[in-house]
């Protein structure tokens, strides 16, 4: 039934911006909520921002909140991560999979992400 593929990245200086695009088959683009997610190099990955299906965006990293936005176009099955005042801490693999707001299920349709380079 496919996976996810995000789009977007690229190397910036600190203070810069990107939009990150993840694109889905409908049949996972509507499963649940979704979100967007990130791991640097050696690290977790970690939930960065998530979106529910009506528009709901009830939670931000509290290292993103007031620089990052996430939005989504249902008609596109796509959902964005707008990012701002981008810093050198944000680089990270930046993906995108669906989130269950309860916690309660796990999903497993990742792809293979797209790297956001920050340099100072």
């Amino acid at each position: 039934q496919g996976q996810v593929a995000e789009f977007g990245g690229g190397s910036v200086q600190a203070g810069e911006a990107l939009r990150l695009s993840c694109i889905a088959p409908r049949s996972i683009f509507n499963i649940n909520a979704m979100g967007w997610y990130r791991q640097a190099p050696g690290k977790h990955r970690d939930l960065v921002a998530q979106i529910t299906r009506d528009g709901n965006t009830d939670y931000f990293l509290d290292t993103v909140k007031g620089r990052f936005t996430i939005s989504r176009d249902n008609a596109k099955n796509t959902v964005y991560l707008q990012m701002n005042n981008l810093k050198p801490e944000d680089t990270a693999v930046y993906y995108c999979n669906p989130v269950d707001p309860e916690g309660l299920v796990r999903y497993d349709y990742w792809g293979q992400g797209t790297q956001v380079t920050v340099s100072s």
